[in-house]
């Protein structure tokens, strides 16, 4: 999943059915939870500094591949969401971006 990036997916692309989310899920980060439309990741780091550079990563590659996901940021933790506006759901988008994010190594 690493090596790939995100397409553009244009509205009425169908979002992933639910055998295709369990074979991405596979692929990432076991601490990465998913439901029908979002995959999501809640970051534990030791103070809001960790946080806050651990949010600027995962906007860069955000920016990077045009895939941008909605960011929760507190003292301790930064929280991640992904979903695919454009599908209504999940997407590999979501997937590939989640893989590079566990590459990164941003967690602690």
């Amino acid at each position: 999943m690493t090596e790939k990036s995100c397409t553009d997916l244009p509205k009425g692309t169908p979002a992933l059915k639910a055998d295709e989310l369990e074979a991405l899920k596979a692929q990432i980060d076991p601490a990465w939870q998913v439901d029908e439309t979002v995959l999501t990741r809640r970051y534990e780091t030791k103070n809001f500094a960790k946080a806050l550079m651990l949010v600027n990563g995962v906007g860069y590659l955000a920016e990077a591949q045009g895939h941008h996901p909605d960011i929760k940021l507190g003292w301790g933790y930064a929280e991640v969401s992904f979903t695919t506006h454009s599908v209504g759901g999940l997407s590999e988008n979501d997937f590939i971006c989640a893989a590079k994010l566990d590459a990164m190594g941003l967690a602690g």
